[in-house]
């Protein structure tokens, strides 16, 4: 647990991070963690405003067990299917989080205090599937501050404007590349306008795009390694930031434009560019890196549990670090891609394997209940 003498010495730099306009969500959920009373500490103790959860978050929680026993138990009772108990799990989790933060919603007019939950990963190519699971997942879980998670790929945009267009607060997930991040902000506004056609308030429906971060660095670095020039090396650790700094610039561009004025004028919120993949992958690196190095107003930066703590002890959190540095950010990009490391094939390559990944954590999931149901004389068919 976190002392009162522990709030005191760290919340120096969380604290700065949200003066600096950057909402703080934690990328993380399980049922100990609500039970437990952590996540309601974290916020009161941590700025944590928001969070997101993902496949592979949910079969880490889900798939140990700890927590769920007496629902799984009731769930073999009625005999119902494998998919069905692990829906039932996941909503009662985001429901019961986005409770905890109801106040910080309340208090934020909705811009804050929100939970994620993700469509089927494996809709992710499908867009009528995609747009059927996002409105069943938002009445099953049926709380006002729930974002549902719908991936940026090419079948994603079409259900994200219809999603939005239903009035439907929606989480952009598994963005890369500078040019898809422009389509999804593109389906957003166009969301905005079917829903005001429809007569929704546009004050209602809020959304934010997750740009993914270390992910970059992790396949670049490797390629630049792999080279193993002075040029290249130098190159390391450069671009991530420089791809969500760049990303930045296009969101100022697209919510400083006349398309978007008109609907700021009907009381549209922006959507706000999320940092996702905050968690250093490389050891040689400092672990706030994600974090102090990409501070703007009008952010969100999920992190998971570690980061956290680490930013309230030693984060770094100094102002700005963004929009000063878009020249820069371009060139690092432009001198990666001259050692012959195509920025398009490297992102297409991150946004395929982000899918694969969350489809193989959610099969690992029902496999995990399959077996616990089993276990309790329920084949789970």
């Amino acid at each position: 647990m976190i002392t009162v003498t522990e709030v005191t010495a760290t919340a120096g730099a969380l604290k700065r991070l949200s003066d600096e306009g950057v909402s703080i969500w934690l990328d993380d959920l399980s049922r100990k963690r609500i039970e437990s009373g952590n996540l309601a500490q974290l916020v009161d103790t941590r700025n944590v405003v928001g969070v997101t959860t993902n496949p592979s978050i949910f079969q880490a929680a889900i798939g140990s067990g700890e927590g769920y026993e007496e629902q799984l138990a009731d769930l073999a009772v009625r005999k119902v299917t494998v998919e069905e108990a692990v829906r039932m799990m996941t909503t009662a989790d985001v429901r019961a989080a986005a409770d905890i933060l109801r106040p910080v919603y309340d208090a934020t007019s909705g811009q804050d205090g929100r939970v994620s939950i993700e469509v089927d990963p494996r809709l992710a190519h499908h867009t009528e599937a995609t747009i059927a699971e996002a409105k069943q997942l938002a009445w099953l879980v049926d709380r006002p501050n729930v974002m549902i998670k719908i991936p940026a790929t090419q079948a994603g945009l079409p259900a994200i404007t219809e999603v939005i267009g239903r009035g439907i607060s929606v989480n952009v997930t598994l963005i890369f590349s500078l040019e898809r991040y422009r389509e999804v902000m593109d389906a957003y506004l166009a969301g905005l306008e079917k829903a005001r056609a429809a007569g929704i308030d546009l004050a209602t429906i809020h959304s934010v795009a997750s740009f993914f971060v270390s992910r970059v660095d992790s396949e670049i670095d490797k390629r630049l390694t792999a080279l193993g020039t002075d040029d290249a090396l130098a190159l390391k650790g450069k671009a991530a930031l420089a791809n969500a700094r760049l990303a930045y610039q296009a969101y100022e561009e697209v919510f400083s434009g006349d398309r978007w004025t008109a609907l700021a004028g009907a009381k549209a919120t922006k959507q706000r560019p999320l940092w996702a993949s905050t968690g250093v992958k490389d050891p040689s690196y400092k672990d706030t890196l994600y974090v102090d190095e990409l501070v703007a107003p009008g952010t969100v930066n999920t992190m998971p549990e570690a980061t956290l703590n680490a930013t309230a002890d030693h984060g770094d959190i100094h102002g700005d670090t963004v929009t000063g540095g878009y020249a820069q950010a371009r060139a690092d990009l432009d001198a990666v891609e001259r050692l012959g490391i195509s920025y398009d094939v490297v992102v297409k390559q991150l946004e395929d394997e982000g899918v694969a990944k969350f489809e193989v954590a959610w099969q690992d999931l029902l496999d995990a209940v399959a077996k616990s149901l089993s276990s309790k004389g329920v084949d789970g068919e």
